[in-house]
């Protein structure tokens, strides 16, 4: 009875060793949790790892779970970026570590002391870490529920890019399209807006028109890069976003958590109404935005 019970704890023991040092896909786990939504830290990942002077990469599995890829000049370390929501305002962080190239020295050594690799680790989450907290601490994203988006007539020029990028296109195209509407005599009646026409989540691309609403006659002149259309009125769910025009993005997620634990079934295709000239030099915080998602057609 006694050597069967050696013999289990043996097969244990080895079956055990072989899953750490073999099969575990990790070497080094972090978690923690940050005061931010799962699109916001997925943003945030991303232009933190742009921001590294390091080779790198990021594959999305989805909104919640993407693999970043960094090279060191010695080694190459992957990061499981693994995102759960706890509240409206909160998230479950856990990060799944390796260093493909040490593994095994890395599994080995961890258990006598701080090693290099930990140190690494633990700086780099770190400096993740504090660009979070400094971007929460630059932008406001107010829910306000039910609004109806009312319909309005525009002179726009469709453009395509990533969601980053979008703010600077709009300050590229804006000089252009309101001097040129002014000097057409088209009467200009509202603030600029950015209607979303597609969103791709998955590479965080949009399609978009860039618009400014004027007043609809019969004799509009025919500009060779500019179009008119009625944005048609809708069913929204809108918020309040103050902060920098890059990063206004922020709202579109937090609208989605809402929609969706409301159960209100949505069209994820926002529309933007910007209400301050970035270029006056005020408080980013003071930028007011209002958000609108289009709630569907049942």
């Amino acid at each position: 009875m006694k050597r069967k019970l050696l013999s289990f704890i043996a097969v244990l023991l080895i079956g055990g060793l072989i899953w750490y040092f073999f099969i575990k896909p990790y070497d080094y786990l972090v978690s923690f949790t940050a005061k931010a939504n799962p699109g916001t830290i997925n943003q945030t990942i991303k232009l933190w790892n742009s921001s590294l002077n390091l080779k790198g990469s990021i594959d999305q599995e989805n909104l919640q779970n993407l693999m970043q890829t960094i090279h060191f000049k010695d080694s190459v370390h992957t990061y499981i970026w693994n995102i759960t929501p706890l509240t409206d305002s909160t998230s479950s962080v856990k990060i799944y570590i390796k260093d493909v190239q040490n593994s095994l020295k890395n599994k080995a050594s961890l258990h006598f002391g701080t090693t290099d690799f930990e140190r690494r680790t633990e700086k780099m989450v770190l400096d993740f870490n504090k660009k979070l907290n400094e971007h929460l601490k630059n932008f406001r994203v107010t829910i306000q529920g039910e609004e109806a988006f009312q319909a309005t007539y525009c002179a726009y020029i469709p453009l395509k890019g990533n969601q980053f990028g979008k703010a600077k296109s709009m300050m590229q195209n804006y000089v252009y399209l309101s001097n040129t509407l002014v000097e057409n005599n088209i009467t200009l009646n509202g603030r600029p807006i950015i209607e979303v026409v597609h969103w791709n989540q998955q590479n965080d691309s949009i399609s978009y028109n860039f618009c400014y609403p004027i007043i609809k006659t019969d004799s509009l002149p025919e500009i060779s890069d500019i179009s008119y259309k009625e944005i048609k009125g809708t069913k929204a769910l809108k918020a309040i976003y103050n902060g920098n025009y890059i990063t206004s993005d922020r709202a579109w997620y937090s609208l989605q958590d809402y929609a969706k634990k409301n159960k209100i079934n949505i069209t994820a295709n926002p529309i933007e109404v910007f209400h301050n000239n970035p270029s006056s030099g005020m408080n980013e915080l003071t930028w007011k935005t209002e958000i609108f998602m289009p709630i569907a057609n049942e």
